[in-house]
This record gives C-alpha cells, structure tokens and sequence, in this order.
C-alpha cells in the first residue's frame, strides 16, 4: 500500500508539502504587490540561512541548493521586479545591488566561502528593512 507519508514518497505527494505549497499559493494570490516583494525578502534570507547552516555543517548540496534558490530571488524576482525608467538612479543601484549580491552568492557557492554569504546578507539587511518600513497600513490598503 502507497504511504503519502514515507520518507520514499514523492515529495510533491507528502501532505506537509502539499499543505504548504497550497498555503503558499493561497498566500500568493491574494497578496498586495508589497507582500510579493515581502514574501522574496523572506525566501531570500531564509535561503542565506540555510545555505550558512549547510556550509557549517559540510552540506554542500544542500549549501548548493540555498545559495541556487538566493540567486533566483535576487535575478528573477527583485531585480526582474525593477523598473528603471520609472524608478529612476534609485533602480538602477538596486539592479547594481542584486547584480553584486548574486555574483558573491555565485562566487560562495564556488569557493564555500561564509564570508560572502554574511557580505550578502548584511548589505541587503538594510534595504529589506527598509522595505518592510514602507508597508502600507492596512486602512490605507483597504
């Protein structure tokens, strides 16, 4: 008999995994554009987390994957978010931000390099708070 559950089970099949991905996407569609934004900040540090934690523990596949994941949020999301006609010299340092932060990611996971991870992490730190800063109160959004 087929167990959902069983560490051999496809991830995709195992119930946490099922429930979470559908919060998430529950999540997702009914989030403000500032939430969207939101929600990669926390995917990206989560992902500078772990990918820290794996090269302290000498897991280099997981390390990998973290850094992988950090990569894309960076490329894909925030600086593909960007809008450099409207946004202005503003924009364009953050293009150059992400730009720098996903070379030094490349570079960690090549080099299992902390240092460039922690680099990362505190020079983006201040714009994700700052982020978080400009959130909209929820009488303006509604």
């Amino acid at each position: 008999m087929f167990n959902p559950s069983s560490p051999f089970a496809p991830r995709h099949s195992r119930p946490a995994h099922v429930y979470s991905r559908i919060g998430l996407e529950t999540e997702v569609d009914g989030a403000s554009p500032h939430r969207l934004i939101q929600m990669l900040w926390d995917g990206l540090f989560d992902a500078l987390a772990r990918a820290e934690g794996a090269l302290q523990a000498d897991q280099r596949d997981i390390k990998a994957r973290a850094l992988s994941k950090a990569v894309r949020i960076l490329d894909e999301g925030l600086k593909a978010g960007l809008d450099p006609e409207n946004g202005g010299p503003l924009a364009l340092q953050l293009r150059d931000l992400y730009a720098y932060a996903s070379l030094r990611l490349t570079q960690a996971n090549l080099r299992d390099d902390l240092r460039a991870i922690q680099e990362v992490r505190q020079i983006l730190a201040p714009v994700r708070d700052a982020w978080a800063q400009i959130a909209p109160s929820n009488a303006a959004a509604a």
